[in-house]
């Protein structure tokens, strides 16, 4: 029959970090708040929960590479009336649609806050345990090119197929070559049904004919894209243009 001395070498083999650090000095409040033994282990697996889930909450977001800062928080909702909070905050606090396998879609020309907004919603997600990775468009697309070219492009897709949330940002960018929209529209064909994109642009559906040189490939790529989709779409002034207005004006009138 084990032992309380034996309890520390039992948590650590069951790789329970937190209850290990705690279980002393939780043990002596028990005993002076006259806690009952079930109370006793309710407090120790509230710690262990909650120290797992930090621990993957930092993990996820050091795989995520999201842009530090920019999370709801930091969203300036009343500069940008057509966003709708409510609605970013159901995509960034219930993970449903991730799930389902859905995608996002962000519309606004530069600087209306496109990339703010995917990446709060990756923030948020990742507190309800959402696996993300952010990544501008370009630069996969050519990551996955050089993976084509050495005969491993199915690989590299599966390894993203197992992040269930791809964040794609400016999909615009991406240059009008024959070899880099059809590694694109791989990605998307491979994820269609299957995992989720969120994507930002600048250009509307109506306007990708500049990312795909194919317009069979252009319809095929925006069918798959918006089957299970929401579409965000931002027509206001640059936000940050705005704002270096605002600044000179200020300036102006400072030195007047």
């Amino acid at each position: 029959m084990s032992s309380i001395e034996t309890l520390p070498l039992l948590l650590k083999q069951l790789g329970l970090p937190s209850m290990l650090a705690q279980w002393e000095s939780l043990a002596q409040t028990a005993q002076d708040k006259q806690w009952s033994p079930g109370a006793y282990l309710a407090q120790l697996c509230e710690h262990e929960a909650a120290g797992r889930y930090q621990k993957r909450v930092a993990r996820y977001t050091k795989e995520a590479k999201l842009p530090s800062g920019k999370t709801l928080s930091t969203f300036d909702f009343a500069a940008t009336k057509q966003v709708k909070k409510a609605q970013i905050e159901a995509l960034a606090e219930n993970g449903s649609w991730v799930r389902q396998a859905n995608n996002v879609i962000i519309f606004g020309p530069s600087g209306v806050g496109k990339t703010h907004l995917a990446a709060a919603i990756g923030h948020g997600l990742i507190a309800q345990g959402v696996r993300v990775l952010f990544t501008s468009t370009t630069a996969l697309v050519q990551k996955l090119q050089v993976a084509k070219q050495q005969y491993k492009l199915s690989e590299a897709l599966a390894k993203l197929a197992r992040i269930p949330l791809l964040i794609l940002d400016d999909i615009g960018y991406v240059k009008k070559t024959e070899m880099e929209t059809s590694t694109l529209f791989e990605l998307i064909a491979d994820r269609y049904e299957s995992s989720s994109l969120l994507i930002t642009a600048n250009q509307p559906f109506s306007e990708w004919d500049s990312i795909f040189p194919d317009n069979m490939m252009t319809v095929a790529a925006v069918d798959r894209l918006i089957h299970h989709a929401s579409v965000i779409s931002i027509i206001e002034k640059s936000y940050r243009q705005t704002q270096a207005n605002e600044a000179g004006l200020l300036l102006a009138d400072k030195h007047a």
